[in-house]
């Protein structure tokens, strides 16, 4: 199951398979797939993606679910990973994994597809899939290379081992820790940090990040030059400069 809840300008989408540990089923990438269109469709300006429960944020795929299946099975289920957990990464809102016990596997990788990631002292993440004989296939070796280096994502990678929030704060896999009796009013309290900013220019921004990462600079800088002339173009864009000049806070309406 997946809850779908709405707090002022945030989304709140919970994954809500507590006894299996939010396993991500084939049912359950269908059900945030739809979960994420309702967000995109909404009014709202962050969304929060968080999981059920004290044990564990998502503990990846739902491994019953693996077993004798065909090629062609097996590869149209790594597409559909791929592109459910690619869509949270290109949502039209920021987002925000609020991640507290373990986001293994698909876990880690929805984490990973998220903008920011925000962790309790209780966090783990990991890629274990090396322990299965198998190899990540939502993102997880892509992302989490680019997030924290190469080197760095095939020592956790290869060796399947977990990191604890500490160690995911200090190599840059998460944004914070959060030590709050309610880290959901915390991670509330950092998303206001942007929601009041124009969501096209905030898209953009991630644009320009996402894209730029997989170039070589000189590319990547076109990539830029290219969007950045774009924000100009939009209506955000010119009440910015306008609110600027007249001395007055901008009335965004991302668009």
């Amino acid at each position: 199951m997946i809850d779908l809840s709405r707090k002022d300008e945030f989304a709140i989408l919970t994954l809500n398979r507590p006894d299996v540990l939010n396993a991500l089923s084939f049912a359950q990438l269908e059900r945030l797939d739809r979960a994420l269109g309702e967000v995109e469709a909404s009014d709202a300006r962050c969304l929060i993606l968080t999981g059920a429960g004290e044990r564990a944020f998502c503990a990846g795929a739902d491994v019953s679910e693996l077993a004798g299946r065909s090629l062609a099975d097996e590869l149209d289920g790594t597409r559909l990973g791929q592109r459910i957990v690619g869509r949270l990464e290109t949502l039209r809102q920021p987002s925000i994994a609020l991640v507290h016990g373990h986001a293994l596997g698909g876990g880690c990788e929805l984490a990973l597809a998220s903008t920011f990631r925000i962790a309790t002292p209780r966090a783990r993440f990991g890629l274990p899939e090396v322990k299965l004989g198998l190899v990540p296939g939502y993102g997880g070796t892509q992302r989490l290379a680019r997030l924290i280096g190469s080197s760095a994502a095939l020592e956790i990678m290869m060796s399947g081992r977990s990191v604890e929030a500490d160690e995911a704060l200090r190599i840059g896999l998460v944004n914070r820790i959060s030590a709050s009796d309610d880290p959901l009013e915390e991670t509330i309290a950092f998303g206001r940090t942007f929601t009041r900013w124009s969501l096209q220019a905030l898209r953009l921004i991630r644009d320009a990040v996402r894209v730029g990462a997989g170039l070589p600079l000189p590319e990547a800088l076109e990539v830029e030059a290219q969007l950045s002339t774009l924000s100009y173009r939009t209506q955000d864009g010119r009440e910015g400069i306008e609110a600027f000049l007249a001395k007055r806070a901008p009335r965004f309406e991302d668009r």
